[in-house]
């Protein structure tokens, strides 16, 4: 006995429905939960982002630090220095400078007086605060999620950079 063919219309929803259902309820789920719980106080995004601008902060005096005890490393580290203040300037958008954040990285620690030692120092610092960002980045929402991603993975870079600077 032959078997009928099989009708050319599924039975159910159509993929594309289920699809446009689920970006509907993502959008919807998306909207309904502002960056603001309501309190008076700074939203969890704004205080990451001025704890990371304060970070990279810190980490520019650094910068700023060895290259005033080694001015022989400026050719090396400029461009390094260079995207540690953009990152602190991404961070900063939208925020504004508490004074107490501004006086914290205003004290670098000291700077070792030979050159390996600083730019160890250098990238042991930058390898901290990259890894710091990448555990943070799971506590916030979407884009300052990725904004940290990003910037964890540059430092991260620099910390090899420097590293091989370093040897």
């Amino acid at each position: 006995m032959p078997y009928p063919p099989p009708s050319r219309t599924p039975s159910g929803p159509r993929r594309r429905t289920l699809l446009a259902s689920a970006a509907g309820a993502a959008l919807l789920a998306g909207c309904s939960a502002g960056a603001d719980s309501g309190d008076d106080g700074p939203s969890a995004d704004a205080r990451a982002r001025a704890r990371a601008a304060r970070d990279s902060r810190g980490l520019l005096a650094r910068y700023d630090a060895v290259l005033a005890a080694h001015p022989a490393l400026t050719d090396r580290l400029r461009p390094l220095r260079a995207q540690v203040a953009a990152h602190a300037a991404v961070f900063e958008d939208g925020t504004k400078p508490s004074p107490a954040a501004s006086k914290s990285a205003a004290a670098p620690a000291p700077v070792p007086a030979a050159e390996k030692d600083a730019v160890a120092q250098l990238a042991a610092a930058e390898r901290a605060l990259a890894d710091r960002r990448a555990k943070e980045l799971l506590q916030v929402p979407g884009e300052l999620a990725r904004l940290l991603a990003s910037v964890a993975a540059a430092g991260a870079a620099h910390a090899y950079l420097l590293t091989e600077v370093a040897k």
